[in-house]
């Protein structure tokens, strides 16, 4: 990749989009950081609290090949013990390669384009892609997810005492000092396409399409942030950074950033004001990406979501993978 200064990589965007120079950037309004950011954090607040939102996510369960009840008596192979949560929801016929669930017949259990009371449906096999069924009953909705080669059941409840007793999350205050005109630097066209090696909470690497770096100064040094893409968002950039307020003010294991797509002359904008816990900061049964080595900034970036609970762990790996 090439690493330029900010004002040699303003020069070569200008230059790659046939201008000599780029047009000046409007003037900073301070009103409108404000609102965009408040929209930004009221958009947030709605999603987190969604019956499927990241609040909800309750139950994690590595299958393996063999037979698992699920429901809240103790005595299940996948236990979830919520007050209301019957002792038997149905059972699970995992082999190698497919998972078959059967529910208990007298719960008006649902999957997709179907009704209550099915006999039973498979609902993964390692020869199809696509979509996995979820599975419903009240405010429980659960489906088979892939990690590390291994299967699991993921569980969600709109009901959780989590997303019910949510009074939103708290920010730092919103600070121009952390909003930075930036230019983006794509990969070489003469290179392949690239790849970035991102660590996750199970302390292995997986691989994302790395797109390029955002390019941002501040106390007169150039830092740079590298940027894959998202699966939630296809045209904007996505990060994991982290800093040095990480499990002090912010969460530990850091933190997300989406940053707009560049215009023409390759610039954009990186507002820290806009940074986001993941989901591995709410709840134990996520399994999220952590910040690379590069990208963790030898700043104190007091912007964006504060830490929400030191007291969640990270998530446990599958058998055999050492967190």
């Amino acid at each position: 990749m090439r690493r330029p200064l900010l004002a040699a990589a303003l020069l070569a965007s200008a230059v790659a989009a046939g201008c000599e120079s780029a047009p000046e950037l409007p003037p900073y309004d301070a009103a409108a950081h404000q609102a965009n950011v408040e929209e930004w954090r009221a958009w947030r607040h709605s999603e987190l609290v969604k019956p499927d939102g990241w609040l909800s996510l309750s139950g994690l369960y590595w299958l393996q090949p063999g037979t698992h009840r699920l429901g809240s008596a103790p005595d299940n192979e996948l236990v979830y013990a919520r007050e209301g949560v019957p002792p038997l929801l149905g059972s699970f016929v995992v082999t190698e390669t497919q998972v078959e669930f059967y529910p208990e017949p007298d719960l008006d259990t649902t999957l997709p384009g179907g009704d209550g009371g099915f006999a039973g449906a498979l609902v993964y096999d390692a020869a199809i892609d696509g979509e996995k069924p979820i599975m419903q009953w009240g405010e429980l909705q659960w489906f088979v997810i892939e990690r590390e080669d291994h299967l699991a059941l993921r569980l969600k409840d709109g009901a959780s005492p989590l997303v019910m007793g949510f009074e939103g999350m708290e920010n730092f205050d919103l600070a121009v000092e952390w909003r930075f005109n930036a230019i983006f630097d794509p990969l070489d066209p003469l290179d392949p396409p690239g790849t970035i090696k991102v660590p996750n909470v199970f302390g292995s690497l997986g691989d994302e399409e790395l797109l390029g770096a955002v390019v941002f100064e501040y106390g007169g040094e150039t830092y740079r942030l590298d940027m894959w893409r998202d699966s939630g968002d296809p045209d904007n950039l996505f990060t994991a950074f982290g800093d040095q307020t990480n499990a002090e003010s912010s969460y530990g294991a850091g933190r997300f950033l989406w940053v707009d797509a560049p215009d023409e002359w390759g610039r954009t904008v990186v507002d820290f004001n806009r940074s986001y816990n993941p989901p591995c900061a709410f709840s134990p049964f996520a399994t999220c990406p952590l910040p690379p080595p590069q990208n963790r900034l030898p700043l104190r970036i007091e912007a964006g979501e504060r830490a929400f609970d030191d007291k969640v762990q990270l998530a446990k790996g599958p058998p055999g993978v050492d967190n």
